[in-house]
C-alpha cells in the first residue's frame, strides 16, 4: 500500500474560521486536533471539524496545494468546501474524508 497525503480544511462552525494543513495520517491528526494536542491557531480558535479533504500518492503535490489553497480567497475555499460539503458536516464522523 502506498503513503497517502491529505490537505484538509477544519473550522469550529458552518462558516466559521478556518485552517488548513496536511498530513500523512488524517484520522490521528484529527484526533489531535480534537483532543487539543496541537498548540497555536487551531487550539485557539477550537478547530476540529474536518470539512473538506484532498488526498494525494505525492507528498510535494499536497503541500503545493496547501499552498494554493492558503492564498485563495475565503470566498473561494468556502465555495469549494460547500462543492462538496454543503452542511459543513464533520466528515471524520462519517468516515467520508477522501474527496
Amino acid at each position: 500500500m502506498s503513503k497517502r497525503y491529505y490537505v484538509y480544511i477544519i473550522t469550529n462552525k458552518p462558516r466559521g474560521t478556518l485552517y488548513i494543513g496536511v498530513t500523512d495520517n488524517i484520522a490521528r491528526r484529527m484526533q489531535e486536533h480534537k483532543n487539543k494536542m496541537i498548540e497555536g491557531f487551531s487550539k485557539r480558535y477550537s478547530l476540529d471539524k474536518l470539512i473538506y479533504c484532498e488526498n494525494y500518492a505525492d507528498v510535494r503535490e499536497a503541500l503545493h496545494r496547501e499552498k494554493m489553497l492558503k492564498e485563495w480567497k475565503r470566498i473561494w475555499k468556502i465555495a469549494l468546501i460547500e462543492e462538496s460539503n454543503p452542511n459543513w458536516e464533520d466528515l471524520i464522523e462519517k468516515d467520508i474524508f477522501i474527496v
